[in-house]
């Protein structure tokens, strides 16, 4: 016990890093702190903007073996037939968040008779996250989460929620190591007013985004898009042709 409290006294992080449950003494979760890392630990970037009439996802699609098929490596998900999802962290704690979030999306559509709206989801899947830093029997899970749809009442949805249970509406969000980058190229664009996109601007400056903090030119099967719009509110992933498309289009533009 006189090691332990010796040990805890030592040093900012010292044994407090060791219980997700316990502050040390500057206010800190650092099992929480850490989850945040895992999610730019994985190394990919996912960006999602909300236009007039459209929300538009795009994430990066890295497939690590040349031995896998790479039809099998996604980090998008259809969470219901109006609802998407990107996942950017822990592919296995990803899959285990989408799984739950189909299932909240059921159980809801089963009690009450219509589709659960994107933000109810977004709070409840944030709920059982925060559940997670204060129960010792379950770590954080490393993964942050995008909701898309398009809501009856509200129109285009955009939310996103992370390892510490915080959630929250955006008009453009990100998230993954280049996340301070994506977050600087969106507040510059916004602040031009560039906030007036339809579907294919939506689309096009989404993955123009993810180009430019990246400093890279994708191929169609380098990135996965997912849209949704008031035209078309069933949540679809783009092909590679029509991804192809989509770049010629921004090479042609810029």
């Amino acid at each position: 016990f006189f090691f332990f409290v010796l040990a805890m006294s030592r040093g900012s992080s010292a044994g407090y890093d060791r219980h997700i449950t316990i502050f040390s003494p500057e206010g800190k979760l650092y099992q929480v702190e850490y989850a945040f890392k895992a999610v730019k630990a994985a190394g990919f970037t996912s960006i999602g903007i909300q236009g007039t009439d459209s929300v538009c996802i795009v994430t990066e699609k890295k497939v690590p073996d040349k031995l896998l098929d790479a039809s099998t490596v996604t980090h998008m998900f259809s969470i219901s037939p109006r609802i998407g999802c990107v996942t950017t962290g822990m592919i296995a704690d990803a899959r285990s968040q989408v799984d739950r979030a189909r299932y909240e999306a059921a159980e809801f559509r089963y009690k009450y008779g219509y589709d659960i709206p994107v933000s109810c989801l977004a709070n409840r899947m944030a709920d059982l996250n925060q559940l997670y830093t204060q129960e010792a029997r379950m770590r954080p899970l490393g993964v942050t989460l995008m909701f898309v749809g398009i809501d009856e009442e509200f129109g285009p949805q955009l939310y996103q929620c992370d390892p510490a249970g915080s959630f929250a509406g955006w008009k453009a969000c990100c998230a993954g190591p280049k996340e301070q980058e994506a977050k600087n190229f969106l507040e510059k664009k916004l602040a031009r007013g560039e906030t007036a996109l339809n579907t294919e601007d939506t689309i096009q400056m989404t993955v123009s985004a993810l180009q430019s903090v990246l400093s890279a030119d994708f191929k169609g099967t380098e990135i996965e898009v997912g849209v949704v719009s008031a035209d078309q509110p069933i949540f679809r992933q783009l092909s590679p042709d029509e991804i192809e498309e989509v770049l010629t289009n921004i090479a042609q533009r810029d």
